[in-house]
Protein backbone atom coordinates (compact mmCIF):
# COMPACT_ATOMS: atom_id res chain seq x y z
CA UNK A 1 0.00 0.00 0.00
CA UNK A 2 2.78 2.62 0.98
CA UNK A 3 4.63 1.70 -2.48
CA UNK A 4 1.53 2.57 -4.20
CA UNK A 5 0.45 5.63 -2.49
CA UNK A 6 4.54 6.97 -3.39
CA UNK A 7 3.85 5.94 -6.82
CA UNK A 8 0.43 7.46 -7.13
CA UNK A 9 1.97 10.47 -6.06
CA UNK A 10 4.75 11.19 -8.33
CA UNK A 11 1.89 10.38 -11.11
CA UNK A 12 0.04 13.64 -9.61
CA UNK A 13 2.65 15.91 -9.16
CA UNK A 14 4.40 14.70 -12.81
CA UNK A 15 0.88 15.39 -14.22
CA UNK A 16 0.50 18.80 -12.32
CA UNK A 17 3.86 19.99 -13.27
CA UNK A 18 3.38 18.96 -16.89
CA UNK A 19 -0.02 20.89 -16.97
CA UNK A 20 2.28 24.09 -16.68
CA UNK A 21 3.94 24.00 -19.44
CA UNK A 22 1.28 21.50 -22.22
CA UNK A 23 -1.01 23.77 -23.75
CA UNK A 24 -1.86 20.65 -25.88
CA UNK A 25 -4.20 18.93 -22.87
CA UNK A 26 -7.35 19.93 -21.95
CA UNK A 27 -8.02 18.95 -18.36
CA UNK A 28 -10.70 18.92 -15.50
CA UNK A 29 -13.27 17.16 -13.59
CA UNK A 30 -15.67 17.80 -11.05
CA UNK A 31 -17.60 15.85 -7.90
CA UNK A 32 -20.80 16.07 -6.49
CA UNK A 33 -21.73 14.69 -2.74
CA UNK A 34 -25.55 13.97 -2.25
CA UNK A 35 -26.75 13.05 1.43
CA UNK A 36 -30.16 12.54 2.53
CA UNK A 37 -31.47 11.60 6.16
CA UNK A 38 -35.23 10.56 6.91
CA UNK A 39 -35.40 10.22 10.72
CA UNK A 40 -38.68 9.11 12.23
CA UNK A 41 -39.99 8.49 15.61
CA UNK A 42 -43.48 7.09 16.65
CA UNK A 43 -44.70 7.65 13.34
CA UNK A 44 -48.01 6.38 12.81
CA UNK A 45 -47.87 6.13 8.79
CA UNK A 46 -45.22 3.72 8.91
CA UNK A 47 -41.46 4.28 6.74
CA UNK A 48 -38.13 3.42 8.44
CA UNK A 49 -35.79 5.95 9.56
CA UNK A 50 -32.39 6.27 6.72
CA UNK A 51 -28.94 7.69 5.89
CA UNK A 52 -28.03 7.57 2.06
CA UNK A 53 -24.86 9.48 1.02
CA UNK A 54 -23.70 9.12 -2.88
CA UNK A 55 -20.52 10.63 -4.80
CA UNK A 56 -20.49 11.22 -8.96
CA UNK A 57 -17.32 12.05 -10.05
CA UNK A 58 -16.38 12.43 -13.82
CA UNK A 59 -12.86 13.30 -15.04
CA UNK A 60 -11.34 14.25 -18.22
CA UNK A 61 -8.19 14.67 -20.47
CA UNK A 62 -8.41 15.73 -24.19
CA UNK A 63 -5.36 15.98 -26.42
CA UNK A 64 -5.18 18.26 -29.87
CA UNK A 65 -2.65 19.01 -32.16
CA UNK A 66 -2.84 19.15 -35.77
CA UNK A 67 -5.16 16.28 -37.14
CA UNK A 68 -4.86 14.11 -33.86
CA UNK A 69 -7.34 14.04 -31.22
CA UNK A 70 -7.01 11.73 -28.17
CA UNK A 71 -10.47 12.09 -25.87
CA UNK A 72 -10.07 10.28 -22.34
CA UNK A 73 -12.85 10.23 -19.78
CA UNK A 74 -12.86 8.46 -16.41
CA UNK A 75 -16.48 8.06 -14.28
CA UNK A 76 -16.29 7.02 -10.66
CA UNK A 77 -20.07 6.77 -9.28
CA UNK A 78 -20.70 4.89 -5.54
CA UNK A 79 -23.17 5.31 -2.92
CA UNK A 80 -24.92 3.92 0.24
CA UNK A 81 -27.85 3.28 2.13
CA UNK A 82 -28.75 2.32 5.84
CA UNK A 83 -31.76 -0.04 5.98
CA UNK A 84 -33.95 -1.79 8.86
CA UNK A 85 -33.34 1.05 11.41
CA UNK A 86 -29.39 2.02 10.75
CA UNK A 87 -28.72 -1.45 11.07
CA UNK A 88 -27.56 -2.55 7.79
CA UNK A 89 -25.44 -0.67 5.20
CA UNK A 90 -26.60 -1.18 1.75
CA UNK A 91 -24.52 -0.01 -1.79
CA UNK A 92 -27.39 1.33 -4.24
CA UNK A 93 -24.96 2.96 -6.57
CA UNK A 94 -21.70 1.68 -7.88
CA UNK A 95 -19.83 2.45 -11.59
CA UNK A 96 -16.38 2.48 -12.37
CA UNK A 97 -15.86 3.18 -16.55
CA UNK A 98 -13.04 4.60 -18.85
CA UNK A 99 -13.46 5.58 -22.01
CA UNK A 100 -10.51 6.38 -24.58
CA UNK A 101 -10.87 7.82 -28.25
CA UNK A 102 -7.95 8.38 -30.61
CA UNK A 103 -8.60 10.03 -33.83
CA UNK A 104 -6.93 11.01 -36.85
CA UNK A 105 -8.00 12.96 -39.65
CA UNK A 106 -9.92 11.82 -42.08
CA UNK A 107 -11.70 14.57 -44.26
CA UNK A 108 -14.10 17.66 -44.36
CA UNK A 109 -12.84 18.99 -41.03
CA UNK A 110 -15.11 16.87 -38.96
CA UNK A 111 -14.35 13.71 -39.89
CA UNK A 112 -11.98 11.20 -37.59
CA UNK A 113 -10.18 7.41 -38.96
CA UNK A 114 -10.85 6.57 -34.80
CA UNK A 115 -10.63 4.11 -32.28
CA UNK A 116 -12.44 3.95 -29.05
CA UNK A 117 -11.97 1.55 -26.29
CA UNK A 118 -14.79 1.43 -23.59
CA UNK A 119 -13.79 -0.28 -19.73
CA UNK A 120 -16.55 -1.01 -16.85
CA UNK A 121 -16.83 -2.44 -13.84
CA UNK A 122 -17.70 -1.84 -10.42
CA UNK A 123 -16.42 -1.37 -6.63
CA UNK A 124 -18.19 -3.52 -4.39
CA UNK A 125 -20.38 -6.50 -4.17
CA UNK A 126 -23.52 -6.16 -5.28
CA UNK A 127 -26.42 -8.12 -3.57
CA UNK A 128 -30.66 -8.56 -3.97
CA UNK A 129 -31.93 -7.79 -0.92
CA UNK A 130 -35.61 -8.71 -1.88
CA UNK A 131 -35.23 -12.33 -2.65
CA UNK A 132 -31.78 -12.20 0.02
CA UNK A 133 -32.54 -9.71 2.36
CA UNK A 134 -29.07 -10.96 4.69
CA UNK A 135 -27.07 -10.30 1.75
CA UNK A 136 -25.51 -13.62 1.99
CA UNK A 137 -24.92 -14.38 -1.83
CA UNK A 138 -23.49 -11.39 -3.78
CA UNK A 139 -24.50 -10.96 -7.24
CA UNK A 140 -21.74 -9.32 -8.80
CA UNK A 141 -18.43 -8.25 -7.90
CA UNK A 142 -15.33 -5.65 -8.99
CA UNK A 143 -15.01 -7.72 -12.59
CA UNK A 144 -17.99 -9.74 -11.97
CA UNK A 145 -19.19 -8.67 -14.38
CA UNK A 146 -16.13 -6.24 -16.39
CA UNK A 147 -17.26 -5.30 -20.12
CA UNK A 148 -14.02 -4.24 -22.42
CA UNK A 149 -15.44 -2.69 -25.75
CA UNK A 150 -12.74 -1.83 -28.67
CA UNK A 151 -14.05 -0.44 -31.78
CA UNK A 152 -12.49 0.91 -34.87
CA UNK A 153 -14.83 3.24 -37.10
CA UNK A 154 -15.40 6.59 -38.45
CA UNK A 155 -15.62 9.94 -35.90
CA UNK A 156 -17.90 13.12 -36.97
CA UNK A 157 -17.36 15.98 -34.42
CA UNK A 158 -18.87 18.62 -36.04
CA UNK A 159 -17.89 21.94 -34.41
CA UNK A 160 -14.57 20.60 -33.04
CA UNK A 161 -16.82 18.17 -31.58
CA UNK A 162 -17.17 20.54 -28.36
CA UNK A 163 -20.97 19.56 -27.84
CA UNK A 164 -22.08 16.43 -30.24
CA UNK A 165 -20.06 13.83 -31.49
CA UNK A 166 -20.87 10.24 -33.59
CA UNK A 167 -18.81 7.64 -33.31
CA UNK A 168 -19.54 4.46 -35.83
CA UNK A 169 -17.90 1.26 -36.23
CA UNK A 170 -18.40 -1.72 -38.51
CA UNK A 171 -15.68 -3.58 -36.28
CA UNK A 172 -16.59 -3.87 -32.90
CA UNK A 173 -15.43 -6.27 -30.22
CA UNK A 174 -17.70 -6.73 -27.14
CA UNK A 175 -15.92 -8.55 -24.32
CA UNK A 176 -17.83 -9.86 -20.97
CA UNK A 177 -15.99 -10.99 -17.92
CA UNK A 178 -17.22 -12.25 -14.93
CA UNK A 179 -13.91 -13.72 -12.95
CA UNK A 180 -15.85 -14.97 -9.82
CA UNK A 181 -16.25 -18.55 -9.72
CA UNK A 182 -19.04 -18.68 -7.44
CA UNK A 183 -21.32 -15.54 -9.74
CA UNK A 184 -20.13 -17.83 -13.02
CA UNK A 185 -21.49 -20.84 -11.83
CA UNK A 186 -24.93 -19.48 -10.69
CA UNK A 187 -27.26 -20.69 -13.62
CA UNK A 188 -29.81 -17.87 -14.14
CA UNK A 189 -31.36 -18.30 -17.99
CA UNK A 190 -31.58 -22.44 -17.85
CA UNK A 191 -32.40 -22.29 -21.21
CA UNK A 192 -29.35 -21.54 -22.76
CA UNK A 193 -27.46 -22.56 -20.30
CA UNK A 194 -26.00 -19.11 -19.19
CA UNK A 195 -25.46 -16.74 -16.38
CA UNK A 196 -26.80 -13.84 -15.23
CA UNK A 197 -24.24 -11.57 -17.52
CA UNK A 198 -25.09 -14.19 -20.51
CA UNK A 199 -21.49 -16.24 -20.42
CA UNK A 200 -22.06 -19.73 -20.65
CA UNK A 201 -22.41 -21.35 -16.66
CA UNK A 202 -19.26 -22.08 -15.08
CA UNK A 203 -17.20 -20.07 -17.45
CA UNK A 204 -15.58 -16.41 -16.87
CA UNK A 205 -15.54 -14.75 -20.89
CA UNK A 206 -17.65 -14.41 -23.30
CA UNK A 207 -16.81 -12.84 -27.10
CA UNK A 208 -19.25 -10.86 -29.35
CA UNK A 209 -17.79 -9.60 -32.73
CA UNK A 210 -20.05 -6.70 -34.11
CA UNK A 211 -21.22 -3.28 -35.12
CA UNK A 212 -21.58 -0.25 -33.05
CA UNK A 213 -22.91 3.06 -32.80
CA UNK A 214 -22.05 5.20 -29.74
CA UNK A 215 -23.56 9.60 -30.18
CA UNK A 216 -22.55 11.74 -27.43
CA UNK A 217 -23.74 15.32 -26.63
CA UNK A 218 -22.58 18.14 -23.86
CA UNK A 219 -24.53 21.24 -23.98
CA UNK A 220 -26.12 23.86 -21.98
CA UNK A 221 -29.48 24.14 -21.84
CA UNK A 222 -28.84 27.48 -19.17
CA UNK A 223 -27.14 30.08 -17.24
CA UNK A 224 -26.52 27.11 -14.72
CA UNK A 225 -28.08 24.02 -16.57
CA UNK A 226 -25.98 21.66 -18.43
CA UNK A 227 -26.89 18.39 -19.70
CA UNK A 228 -24.50 15.40 -20.53
CA UNK A 229 -25.67 12.48 -22.87
CA UNK A 230 -25.00 8.94 -24.15
CA UNK A 231 -26.35 6.49 -26.37
CA UNK A 232 -24.58 3.50 -26.98
CA UNK A 233 -26.24 0.85 -29.57
CA UNK A 234 -24.10 -2.84 -30.24
CA UNK A 235 -25.11 -5.56 -32.81
CA UNK A 236 -23.96 -8.67 -32.37
CA UNK A 237 -24.40 -10.11 -36.50
CA UNK A 238 -21.92 -13.40 -35.41
CA UNK A 239 -23.92 -14.14 -32.75
CA UNK A 240 -24.24 -18.18 -33.01
CA UNK A 241 -28.12 -18.31 -32.99
CA UNK A 242 -29.15 -16.94 -35.88
CA UNK A 243 -32.59 -15.56 -34.77
CA UNK A 244 -30.53 -13.32 -32.35
CA UNK A 245 -28.06 -11.40 -34.50
CA UNK A 246 -31.05 -8.47 -35.26
CA UNK A 247 -31.12 -8.04 -31.44
CA UNK A 248 -29.68 -4.30 -30.46
CA UNK A 249 -28.29 -3.95 -27.17
CA UNK A 250 -29.46 -0.46 -26.15
CA UNK A 251 -27.44 2.10 -23.15
CA UNK A 252 -28.70 5.88 -23.24
CA UNK A 253 -27.39 7.70 -20.24
CA UNK A 254 -28.47 10.97 -19.17
CA UNK A 255 -27.01 13.76 -16.70
CA UNK A 256 -28.76 16.77 -15.79
CA UNK A 257 -26.89 19.10 -13.80
CA UNK A 258 -28.23 22.13 -12.23
CA UNK A 259 -25.98 24.37 -10.31
CA UNK A 260 -27.85 26.22 -7.47
CA UNK A 261 -24.47 28.07 -6.03
CA UNK A 262 -20.59 28.19 -6.19
CA UNK A 263 -20.75 24.84 -4.49
CA UNK A 264 -24.70 23.75 -4.43
CA UNK A 265 -26.19 21.72 -7.63
CA UNK A 266 -29.01 19.29 -8.07
CA UNK A 267 -27.89 16.37 -10.36
CA UNK A 268 -30.41 13.99 -12.23
CA UNK A 269 -29.15 10.81 -13.68
CA UNK A 270 -31.17 8.63 -15.48
CA UNK A 271 -30.12 5.14 -17.39
CA UNK A 272 -31.97 2.88 -19.26
CA UNK A 273 -30.46 -0.49 -21.11
CA UNK A 274 -31.14 -3.66 -22.85
CA UNK A 275 -28.75 -6.51 -23.50
CA UNK A 276 -30.45 -9.53 -24.89
CA UNK A 277 -27.73 -11.35 -23.43
CA UNK A 278 -29.11 -10.46 -20.03
CA UNK A 279 -30.96 -12.65 -18.09
CA UNK A 280 -33.19 -11.11 -15.12
CA UNK A 281 -35.22 -13.31 -13.03
CA UNK A 282 -38.96 -13.16 -12.36
CA UNK A 283 -40.14 -14.17 -8.56
CA UNK A 284 -43.46 -14.63 -7.79
CA UNK A 285 -45.59 -13.13 -5.17
CA UNK A 286 -43.21 -15.20 -2.28
CA UNK A 287 -40.02 -14.61 -4.14
CA UNK A 288 -40.12 -17.70 -5.75
CA UNK A 289 -37.89 -17.64 -8.98
CA UNK A 290 -40.50 -18.61 -11.81
CA UNK A 291 -38.60 -18.00 -14.96
CA UNK A 292 -35.73 -15.22 -16.38
CA UNK A 293 -35.20 -13.16 -19.34
CA UNK A 294 -33.90 -10.20 -21.38
CA UNK A 295 -35.45 -7.05 -19.55
CA UNK A 296 -35.17 -3.08 -19.82
CA UNK A 297 -33.32 -2.16 -17.04
CA UNK A 298 -33.93 1.53 -15.49
CA UNK A 299 -32.22 3.69 -13.24
CA UNK A 300 -32.53 6.94 -11.99
CA UNK A 301 -30.61 9.03 -9.50
CA UNK A 302 -31.79 12.43 -8.05
CA UNK A 303 -29.92 14.40 -5.50
CA UNK A 304 -29.01 17.49 -4.08
CA UNK A 305 -25.28 18.06 -2.30
CA UNK A 306 -22.07 19.52 -2.52
CA UNK A 307 -20.80 20.02 -6.18
CA UNK A 308 -16.77 20.86 -7.13
CA UNK A 309 -15.66 21.40 -10.43
CA UNK A 310 -12.05 22.31 -11.64
CA UNK A 311 -10.02 22.98 -15.28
Amino acid sequence: MKKFFTIACAIIVGTASFAQTDTLWNRGGGAILNFNQTSLTNWAAGGESNLSTTILTNFYMNYKKGTTTWDNTLNMNYGLITANNYADIRKNEDRIELISKYGQYAFADDFYYSGLINFLTQFAPGYDYVSDPDATTALSKLMAPGFLTAAIGLDWKPGKGEKFSLFASPATGKFTFVLDETIAATEVDTINGKNRFGVTTGESFRAEFGASMIAALNTPLGKNTSLSSRLVLFNNYTDPIAEHRGNIDVDLQNNLNIKLGKYLAATLFVQVLYDHDISIPTFDENDIQIGSGPKTQFKEVFGIGLSYKFE
